[in-house]
């Protein structure tokens, strides 16, 4: 569910809510209970983490440059058991 950042016209109060976007915006203000609460538009904030292709997106300097970096190949027999791994650019 996105959380939706809302600002009353009659008092200035800022806040936000947790809803489904399904849900019908909220009218009344929490604060001072006039009918005047506007949806303000704000840019999401999240970040990825863990492995993956983002991995290396909010890394500096030298550890930034990972996905140019020699990677490991498993090699694997006829039977699919894994054996040797051998470095692939």
């Amino acid at each position: 569910m996105p959380i939706y950042e809302y600002q009353c016209n009659a008092c200035g109060y800022r806040f936000e809510k947790l809803q489904k976007m399904s849900d019908d915006p909220i009218r009344d203000c929490p604060e001072c209970s006039q009918a005047d609460v506007k949806k303000l538009v704000s840019a999401a904030g999240f970040r990825l983490k863990g492995s993956g292709w983002y991995e290396t997106d909010f890394k500096t300097g030298n550890k930034k440059n990972l996905a140019d970096a020699p990677k490991e190949v498993k090699k694997s027999d006829k039977a699919g058991k894994k054996t040797s791994k051998e470095s692939v650019k």
